[in-house]
């Protein structure tokens, strides 16, 4: 299984993009899991604008995202907290990419993790971070990782001080990893209920 990681911040001091390294090398641990963290700033674009589209069309920093959410699996995000919402960079970046044809993440499997330096954990942008994506047809797996007080939960080599955050974390990406790599979901057997009962009312007698 190929897992895109990444934290969508440019700051190369942030917490989250020590947090998603943290959660690659987890994953890594699994078998046959291919993980990889990619910096959000070489995925360079401009803000929305629909003029700039229509003129120049689709950047190729989103189509470069674009080709890495296509090419994964599963998708794994740390996302920070910008004022109790969704950051940005990243709301700017899901504009972007829902203007492909046909939109990357349809279909694809997320994980959201947060580090924030609040006693919140970041768990506010959750819930707008979600939303984006799921209007686009992402699976945004229903448990989170939320970092608290993140300027102090990293050592001088930036891994988690507290052992009880790194098995949480541990344990939502297993739980995640079990979760998109099913091969059948309980909605495909319910479909295939439903065309067996439609099939059986259309029998001839």
């Amino acid at each position: 299984m190929k897992v895109f990681m990444f934290a969508p911040v440019l700051r190369s001091g942030s917490y989250n993009k020590k947090l998603i390294r943290i959660a690659r090398d987890i994953l890594n641990d699994l078998p046959d899991i291919q993980a990889s963290v990619h910096e959000f700033n070489e995925f360079p674009m401009p803000v929305y604008d629909g003029d700039l589209e229509d003129q120049q069309g689709i950047p190729q920093g989103v189509l470069d995202l674009a080709k890495k959410i296509t090419e994964a699996d599963a998708i794994v995000i740390s996302t920070p907290e910008y004022n109790g919402g969704i950051p940005g960079p990243f709301k700017n970046a899901i504009d972007w990419v829902s203007r492909l044809h046909p939109v990357p993440l349809e279909g694809k499997q997320v994980c959201l993790l947060g580090a924030s330096q609040s006693y919140f954990a970041g768990v506010r942008n959750f819930t707008h971070s979600q939303a984006p994506l799921v209007r686009l047809r992402a699976f945004v797996y229903p448990d989170y990782f939320g970092l608290a007080f993140a300027h102090k939960a990293f050592d001088e080599k930036d891994q988690l001080k507290d052992p009880q955050d790194k098995e949480r974390l541990r344990t939502i990406l297993h739980q995640f990893i079990h979760y998109a790599s099913r091969k059948e979901t309980p909605f495909d057997r319910l479909a295939e209920f439903f065309d067996e009962q439609k099939n059986q009312f259309h029998s001839p007698h």
